[in-house]
């Protein structure tokens, strides 16, 4: 089993004994975001919740705050990724949003929690997310592999 398949299985077993549990995201600039729980509307006023993969939403992103980045994981096997457009990090929150294929984003953690609340909005829809985060940290030695 691969590093990025052991540590996905590890992550995964720590969300879930902890669903609503993250780390304290304080000064990291690189984190790793699970969904837990989305709800999706559609403008006649129907919504539903569901788990995040029902509505194609990935189960891991990677937030670079310093590329301003955010990207599906590579064990994924999905190749997404879209650029953070406009970024603010005051009084213990992150903040930041995007526009993508007809669809606006806007993300709101706790540097303290690492709780995330997320919203994405197209013409007619939108999705909430509820998630949580946990710093990107590099294992020694592993530069340049």
């Amino acid at each position: 089993m691969g590093r990025a398949k052991i540590f996905i299985a590890v992550l995964l077993l720590a969300l879930a004994g902890r669903t609503a549990a993250a780390d304290d995201l304080t000064g990291s600039g690189r984190f790793l975001c699970a969904a837990v729980q989305a709800t999706a509307c559609v403008e006649d006023g129907e919504c539903g919740i569901d788990v995040p993969w029902n509505l194609n939403i990935p189960d891991f992103f990677e937030v670079d705050l310093e590329a301003k980045r955010l990207s599906t994981t590579k064990a994924s096997g999905e190749n997404r990724a879209t650029s953070i457009e406009g970024l603010i990090r005051q009084g213990g929150i992150i903040s930041f949003h995007g526009f993508e294929n007809g669809r606006a984003f806007s993300w709101v953690i706790s540097e303290q929690t690492g709780r995330a609340t997320v919203a994405v909005a197209t013409d007619g829809a939108s999705v909430a997310v509820f998630g949580a985060c946990t710093p990107i940290v590099e294992a020694a030695g592993s530069a340049g592999r």
